[in-house]
């Protein structure tokens, strides 16, 4: 782990409350692709540990609230009230957490969040710039949030995009397409580490995680105060996201899927007439998705993965000295030309 692991035994409050309601006592900032939905059903499992269902609730985030908000997705809270209310099944003796991964990207979520909860735990997850960034790109891709494919072109057109520029339609949330930002890693943590003492704040690497889930998930329940000797439940952190072969066939079948508005009931009436067995019908969706929709990832442009490592370098020579860990020889850094 790294030099934020200090400390990690000392236990947080219980059941810390607002005027409102149960406040959450720790927070899995992200990043996003990093294995935070592992670490999340990971801990999720724990007798002390409580978190919603509703996985990134992202409310604390006020800077990057959707431009709309997408299919297919669970409805965030809008108020504090419903926000709190996601935490008000948590027993006194447990600890409550929850988990949006792209609050370590947010200006305003690590204020919001000490304003919150003074005394709240923050679990970040740092990994290897290239690799982070394609696996980010695929994810983006997969739920529209990004339309180019390839990921050279995609990081190309950061600087236009900064300026509302080229954003795609269906893109809920644009500022995820600012992909440098989401590697500036000591810009990020400093605004963490500006309202929470050092010892409040884990970050934890990727490749440790990946290399082993168990060690990981029982450093993070010692630093939330738990039981940390219970069996760990071991999950894939972060398996390969797939491929979105068409953007437009996606968005057909779920239009005939959900049936939202006239034109999609009537392609669902459709279909319904034309399969009318519900089973069927699923099974045929399903069969859409596996074979036309999503494939195997292509492997990676190596030209375009040693430009991005040559473009980060310093920041993972800046991270390394942040967080007195060599990043760089671990990350493979210290071999480029």
């Amino acid at each position: 782990m790294t030099a934020s692991t200090e400390k990690t035994g000392a236990p947080v409050p219980h059941e810390p409350r607002s005027a409102r309601g149960r406040v959450p006592d720790f927070f899995i900032v992200g990043n996003p692709k990093c294995g935070t939905t592992a670490l999340y059903e990971m801990l999720k499992t724990h007798p002390q540990i409580y978190m919603p269902e509703l996985k990134e609730p992202w409310f604390l985030a006020a800077d990057m609230r959707p431009r709309f908000q997408p299919p297919r997705s669970a409805s965030p809270p809008e108020s504090l009230e419903e926000y709190l209310s996601l935490f008000e099944d948590a027993r006194a003796d447990q600890r409550a957490g929850e988990a949006s991964s792209a609050y370590l990207l947010s200006h305003d979520a690590a204020g919001q969040i000490a304003e919150l909860q003074p005394d709240a735990r923050i679990i970040a997850i740092l990994r290897e710039p290239a690799n982070f960034l394609r696996s980010l790109h695929l994810q983006l891709l997969r739920t529209h949030v990004e339309t180019v494919k390839d990921l050279g072109e995609a990081i190309s057109l950061e600087a236009a995009r900064r300026k509302g520029n080229k954003i795609p339609r269906r893109s809920h949330r644009p500022r995820l397409l600012l992909y440098s930002e989401h590697v500036r890693y000591v810009e990020n943590l400093r605004r963490f580490h500006g309202v929470f003492p050092r010892e409040q704040v884990l970050v934890l690497v990727y490749e440790d995680f990946l290399e082993d889930n168990e060690a990981t998930v029982r450093t993070v329940r010692r630093f939330l105060g738990v039981e940390e000797e219970l069996p760990v439940e071991v999950k894939k952190a972060n398996p390969t996201v797939k491929r979105m072969r068409s953007q437009q066939l996606d968005e057909l079948v779920n239009v005939v899927s959900v049936g939202r508005g006239p034109a999609g009931r009537l392609a669902k009436a459709a279909v319904k007439t034309l399969v009318p067995n519900e089973r069927l019908r699923s099974r045929a969706l399903r069969a859409t998705h596996r074979n036309f929709i999503y494939g195997k990832p292509s492997a990676p442009d190596e030209q375009v993965m040693h430009e991005l490592r040559r473009r980060f370098k310093g920041e993972v020579e800046s991270a390394s000295e942040y967080l007195d860990r060599d990043l760089v020889s671990l990350w493979g850094y210290d071999s480029l030309d």
